[in-house]
């Protein structure tokens, strides 16, 4: 059901019937809204998504960000914090698209409508879009509108929303950018509030998808936050951007080149993003990340403008709120520029719950994945996911009784040239296996994270990169797959990803592997 363009609310409440603005627009206010409370009232949902986000831009993961997010930092504090939150994986440079489909329908990666070869090895169900998130909140009575970027997701489950406002905004106004997709929900969220005026009208919750096209390039900021980050829209090719001392630092990870290929040449997050291009110098970088710094605190003031409507509604205490990211990105991390990689900093992303029943400030490993989303929001509004998830609800871990809900995480990157790469994490430990450009490069990279979370090779001990970043990795903190120590450990990690590889329907094998 398509919801016609956005009348004015006179105009609404003259000419379309109590019973269909109902139909749309479900009031919770007045009198209405005490009876609804006095009954088992459902919850509403805000599931909110950025484009493209690591986790280490934000200060309740790295203390020593420089991002002003303070609704985000907010939200932290009133609710729960994933320390270990990914995103399957990718086959495609879009990194973002089957990840789109992933939270959509709750399938793993090699088990989407889109997958290579999916329908000739019989893992897709005919019609998924029927068993995607805003399908299912349907037919359990809620009314769901989502607004996001146009493009690499999974359009036909987009077309199940019963209110939709996709447009693609990256600039730097309020008609270009993070407000307007903040406009479309609280034009939402007024006309539900004024349908309360209607005696005819019956509560019904929602479930609101807020979907941002920033902080992705082309990150245009506003002027004003351009400023504040001293970054600026950087197009002239042939300089580098200016120095300002307002930009925020080189992460501690920086590299001004990868040690190896990583495998997808000519790839457009690595090559042709303006502003960047095939540059990871210092200046470049600092730049760039003081415009995705100025995009990501403008989508911080939108979600703050949308909680304050809630809130002035009554909504806010009744509305589980999720916040994260459709993936990670690098933005000169190990001297990468993209997401087409398996490092912690573009594997995880961030999230943060809120919501009833969910203690106020504190975390949780999880170990969850993006796919488990609609199972999650399922069992939290009390509805039986649909038969064709694979997720698994991390209720359980919201609610304080488990600090997890899987043990041995798995990752992918085959965006470009075949097998591509792979990773498992199990405890503290994590493998990276690359296998690309035709055998040319393979690398094995093990990592224990609890003592070298930031992944630190031994290029970021050169004195260059030192010199250049202030941070001086301690001496064990480097890839230990050559250690001979840690061979049995090797040995293990290895099995343990063929295990996944298997179990996952993963198409593809490594050179090392049977």
């Amino acid at each position: 059901m398509q919801v016609p363009r956005w009348l004015g609310v006179d105009i609404l409440l003259r000419f379309i019937p109590g019973w269909l603005i109902a139909v749309w627009f479900l009031p919770l206010g007045g009198q209405l809204q005490a009876q609804a409370i006095g009954s088992a009232k459902k919850p509403n949902v805000l599931f909110i998504l950025v484009d493209d986000q690591s986790p280490w831009d934000l200060k309740f993961y790295n203390p020593a960000s420089k991002l002003d997010a303070p609704v985000l930092e907010r939200l932290a504090r009133d609710g729960m914090v994933l320390d270990g939150a990914y995103h399957m994986g990718s086959f495609s440079g879009a990194v973002c698209t089957p990840s789109r489909h992933m939270i959509m329908s709750g399938r793993t990666l090699w088990h989407l409508p889109i997958s290579p070869k999916v329908q000739e090895r019989g893992l897709c169900p005919a019609e998924l879009e029927k068993q995607t998130m805003a399908a299912v909140f349907n037919r359990a009575g809620y009314i769901t509108m989502r607004t996001c970027k146009q493009g690499n997701s999974y359009e036909k489950a987009n077309e199940q929303f019963t209110v939709r406002k996709d447009a693609t905004k990256r600039g730097g106004t309020p008609q270009t950018g993070s407000p307007w997709h903040a406009e479309r929900v609280l034009e939402f969220l007024e006309a539900r509030q004024l349908s309360a005026k209607d005696p005819q009208a019956e509560p019904q919750p929602f479930l609101i998808y807020f979907g941002f096209s920033h902080p992705h390039d082309e990150r245009d900021g506003t002027p004003e936050l351009l400023a504040k980050y001293g970054a600026v829209n950087h197009t002239d090719r042939s300089v580098l951007p200016p120095v300002h001392p307002d930009q925020p630092p080189l992460p501690e990870n920086y590299l001004p080149e990868h040690p190896f290929p990583h495998g997808h040449p000519k790839l457009r997050d690595e090559v042709d993003v303006s502003g960047v291009w095939e540059r990871r110098d210092a200046r470049t970088i600092r730049n760039e990340l003081g415009r995705e710094f100025a995009c990501s605190e403008s989508i911080d003031q939108q979600i703050g403008r949308v909680l304050e409507k809630l809130r002035s509604m009554g909504e806010l205490d009744n509305t589980y709120i999720v916040y994260t990211s459709d993936h990670g990105i690098a933005i000169g991390r190990h001297g990468l520029q993209g997401k087409q990689n398996l490092y912690e900093h573009t594997w995880r992303v961030p999230m943060i719950v809120k919501g009833p029943g969910i203690a106020a400030g504190t975390r949780a490993q999880g170990n969850v994945y993006l796919l488990d989303v609609l199972a999650t929001l399922c069992d939290l509004a009390g509805i039986a996911p649909p038969e064709s998830n694979e997720g698994i609800s991390f209720k359980p871990v919201l609610m304080g009784q488990h600090d997890s809900i899987r043990d041995v995480m798995y990752g992918v990157y085959n965006g470009g040239t075949k097998p591509g790469i792979r990773c498992v994490k199990k405890g503290d430990w994590k493998l990276i296996e690359w296998d690309v450009l035709d055998g040319k490069v393979r690398k094995t990279q093990l990592f224990n994270l609890s003592e070298n979370p930031l992944e630190y090779l031994q290029e970021h001990h050169h004195q260059d990169v030192i010199d250049l970043t202030g941070a001086k990795p301690l001496g064990h903190q480097v890839n230990l797959a050559d250690d001979p120590r840690y061979r049995d450990k090797l040995t293990e990690m290895r099995e343990l990803l063929l295990g996944e590889m298997v179990r996952l329907d993963d198409p593809w094998r490594l050179s090392n592997q049977k």
